[in-house]
């Protein structure tokens, strides 16, 4: 299965978020709440310039597939990101990642605990 991220490129923020609050209700690392958040973050991620398309994480993470996987691209981004919601993790999917998790329910259930944080990034870390 291919993972569209065309047009509708918001879809697939909207299909993690239902997918965490419709089929995982019970198994959420946090408050249903958190997740309408953390989906108005992934639709504001899609509009950076390297990024082609969004997800939501299970564990409050923000995944994306990059444009273009270069060096300099992706600390574009990632600095955009930090900039904007430096609470936050941003994890970016290689081909390996879309290979192994080819599926929204897949993604969504997927770590950004190999991530740095934000917070570790701005040198915002707690001690």
């Amino acid at each position: 299965m291919s993972i569209a991220a065309g047009p509708a490129q918001a879809e697939s923020c909207t299909k993690s978020r239902d997918h965490l609050l419709g089929s995982l209700g019970g198994d959420l690392a946090q408050p249903p709440q958190a997740y309408q958040g953390l989906f108005k973050i992934c639709l504001a991620t899609i509009s950076i310039t390297n990024v082609k398309d969004a997800f939501v994480l299970r564990d409050g993470g923000i995944a994306v597939i990059p444009k273009q996987d270069s060096v300099a691209a992706t600390a574009a981004t990632l600095s955009k990101f930090c900039d904007a919601y430096p609470r936050s993790t941003l994890r970016f999917l290689s081909r390996k990642d879309l290979l192994q998790a080819n599926s929204v329910s897949r993604i969504v259930k997927m770590s950004s605990t190999g991530a740095t944080s934000c917070r570790k990034i701005k040198g915002n870390a707690p001690s």
